[in-house]
């Protein structure tokens, strides 16, 4: 999948009304996520994903945090000054996409990195 792919599909999922505000919310998901992930896990995951969607995985620099999906999607609403359910719609756009564009055999050891509850985040259940 390539970047304006990967900004197209997250903007129809997420029904945004341009494909800056697809931007800004890949951005505060995917910022949150690095930061969650360990950091060879989020390596891993920035090697299948697009050119500048990728980028923004090994910007991240924050230690592995703990976070359950309700402090996840607190985080990305933080970030955005949304509210947590347009945070969990904003991940859902995003995260689906991010499982969309990677390996099988990466999405399933980035789900087995989180606790339970990220994996409806990702369209798996």
């Amino acid at each position: 999948m390539k970047y304006h792919e990967f900004v197209a599909t997250v903007r129809q999922r997420g029904e945004y009304a341009s494909a800056a505000e697809a931007e800004e919310a890949i951005r505060a998901v995917l910022v949150v996520l690095a930061a969650r992930l360990t950091p060879d896990e989020a390596h891993d995951l920035a090697a299948q994903l697009p050119h500048g969607v990728a980028e923004i995985m090994e910007e991240a620099h924050e230690p592995t945090l703990q976070l359950s999906v309700q402090e996840f999607l607190q985080r990305i609403a933080a970030g955005t000054g949304a509210t947590s359910r347009t945070a969990e719609w904003d991940a859902g756009a995003v995260l689906s996409t991010v499982a969309d564009a990677i390996t099988d055999g990466e999405l399933n050891d980035l789900i087995t990195q989180l606790p339970s509850g990220y994996a409806a985040l990702f369209g798996t259940t």
